[in-house]
């Protein structure tokens, strides 16, 4: 009785597992799952040092209409080390994405990322604006 259950056990996960595993779902060049979702924003952002503690004086503030995030750090922050993190909504990816350390100096001229829905569909590219606190 034991050897059926289990045999029967077994054939069940295999179903179950093929059944997963179909080949229609639709699959985007970093192997994500591509959705019917159309929402594109930021919902957090924050900028990391190289210690990997935060270097923001306050919350940054994202304008979803005009896609800016304002990050003002403190005085003395290595601008040329810092570690962005986004939070996007679900099922949206970032483009160019975070691999490392990026070099924010150059206050003039914003880095700017490009959030991709899930339908992949819409793009808004934000603009990151870093500001320093004065001493």
């Amino acid at each position: 009785m034991k050897r059926y259950s289990t045999i029967t056990l077994l054939l069940l996960l295999s179903a179950l597992g093929w059944m997963g595993c179909r080949k229609d779902d639709p699959i985007d060049e970093d192997g994500l799952l591509i959705t019917s979702r159309a929402e594109c924003y930021v919902s957090n952002f924050e900028l990391l040092g190289s210690d990997f503690q935060t270097v923001r004086t306050k919350n940054a503030v994202i304008d979803t209409v005009a896609c800016t995030v304002n990050v003002t750090v403190f005085f003395g922050t290595d601008l040329k080390n810092l570690y962005p993190q986004f939070t996007l909504v679900t099922d949206a990816k970032l483009d160019p994405k975070i691999t490392g350390f990026t070099d924010f100096s150059d206050l003039a001229n914003p880095r700017t990322y490009t959030v991709i829905s899930g339908n992949r569909k819409v793009r808004k590219t934000y603009k990151v604006i870093v500001a320093v606190q004065p001493r």
